[in-house]
């Protein structure tokens, strides 16, 4: 399989250029040439598979090309050691909980994913260190990290906005030493993507050190987060439901953007909704037509606070940047703080269910946008603990801390002050 760059000016790569690059030479972010359908007797009998091995179905699809079909398989299960079970809130509607891994979060898929397969294919380079740029607004630093925690060959800078993420987020990626280093940026989480881009497009920088990127724009970071729409679909078969419709809060839509793939696969998701907090952009397109980035606000649901998401680019290559046709299989919400807590508080009144900031946007959405006949299935990104200040204000709860999230917290903070300045940020790399 060759990979081109949305920006259409770059040359083909195969995927271990795609994943080791991670961002094209003309800052496009890496599509595969051609998406295959999964055979009709694999989604016949879909229900009665395990996640890991359909998981390994779904890998082999994309990847079986050009990667070792028994070093993959071992690949997707070690990735996926923990479940991403569905579970009933209300009638027709239902969580696909992503938040059992290591972590805590959704990332823990695709970027353990990820780190594996770097690995794989530094293991048939040479000896020379891989260094990983990610950006962060939550999450993505914190499965990132773990995900590459002592890999050998692979040294992590995790870049993340001042005082715009959860203590706990924080933790997580602040903490751990070793091959992680993080960077404190004074700005937004849209300053941290910049630099991470800026950093991939001087020469002069990639003289001096070896870059990649574990963001979403990496195809080996969003890619594999497909395998958990596949599985839910499974569980959602077992049970007998039809017409269902996947409600995914969005941020820098690279979790969407997996579904979207998946749907091309083959996958029988009748429509998507992406759920969006005040950060609006990609709503206010599928209204006019018209993409109109502008700077991120910060919100209760700081995970999704992006300004420009990166994967928009993706979407809108994979549907012939075409608006009606995005639009005939997208649809869209937005909400603030305020009717972010009342639909927490409201779903705990109703069902009891604990709903984080996230995921109160895609319950909310499939509260509102479900049609008759058709079952919601919405994610769930990140364990309620994770933003434990804010739910349990809001619950008026106190919300137990997992034992591996708090072993996190007893660590000791370790982080670089870092201006929005790219210059700043390259001085920083070019003495590493």
């Amino acid at each position: 399989m060759m990979y081109y760059s949305t920006n259409r000016k770059a040359p083909l790569a195969d995927l271990h250029k795609a994943v080791v690059k991670g961002l094209a030479e003309d800052r496009g972010l890496y599509m595969p040439e051609r998406i295959d359908k999964l055979p009709k007797a694999f989604f016949d009998n879909i229900q009665d598979m395990s996640f890991q091995n359909i998981a390994y179905n779904v890998a082999s699809n994309f990847f079986g090309d050009d990667i070792d079909l028994d070093a993959l398989q071992d690949l997707v299960y070690d990735t996926l050691s923990f479940d991403c079970p569905v579970v009933k809130v209300e009638e027709n509607i239902y969580a696909l909980e992503l938040f059992h891994g290591p972590t805590l979060a959704f990332k823990d898929v695709g970027a353990r994913f990820m780190a594996r397969l770097l690995q794989y294919f530094i293991r048939q380079e040479s000896s020379e260190q891989v260094n990983v740029l990610v950006a962060t607004s939550g999450d993505t630093g914190s499965a990132v990290a773990n995900g590459f925690l002592g890999v050998e060959g692979i040294h992590v800078y995790v870049l993340y906005p001042k005082g715009k993420v959860s203590p706990i987020q924080e933790c997580q990626f602040t903490t751990l030493g070793q091959n992680i280093t993080a960077i404190e940026v004074d700005g937004v989480f849209d300053d941290c993507q910049a630099l991470v881009k800026s950093a991939f497009m001087d020469d002069e920088l990639n003289q001096h050190m070896k870059l990649t990127s574990a963001n979403s724009i990496n195809v080996a970071r969003f890619l594999p987060q497909a395998f958990y729409y596949f599985n839910a679909y499974a569980r959602m078969k077992a049970l007998g439901m039809t017409d269902i419709v996947m409600c995914v809060p969005s941020g820098n839509f690279g979790n969407i953007c997996s579904a979207l793939f998946g749907r091309e696969m083959g996958l029988p998701i009748k429509r998507f909704i992406a759920a969006n907090n005040a950060n609006d952009v990609f709503y206010n397109y599928l209204q006019t037509g018209k993409y109109e980035p502008k700077p991120s606000v910060q919100t209760l649901a700081n995970a999704m606070d992006v300004g420009d998401p990166s994967n928009f680019a993706r979407i809108y290559d994979l549907y012939g940047q075409s608006h009606e046709k995005i639009t005939s299989i997208i649809s869209g919400a937005t909400y603030s703080d305020q009717q972010i807590a009342d639909t927490m508080r409201q779903c705990y009144a109703d069902t009891g269910y604990v709903l984080d900031p996230h995921g109160a946007c895609g319950y909310q959405a499939l509260k509102e946008g479900l049609k008759a006949g058709e079952t919601g299935v919405f994610c769930e990104t990140a364990h309620p603990a994770k933003f434990k200040e804010k739910v349990d204000q809001i619950l008026g709860t106190d919300i137990t801390i997992p034992e591996r999230l708090a072993a996190f917290m007893k660590g000791e903070k370790q982080s670089v002050e870092m201006s929005k300045d790219f210059a700043d940020f390259k001085h920083f790399l070019m003495k590493r």
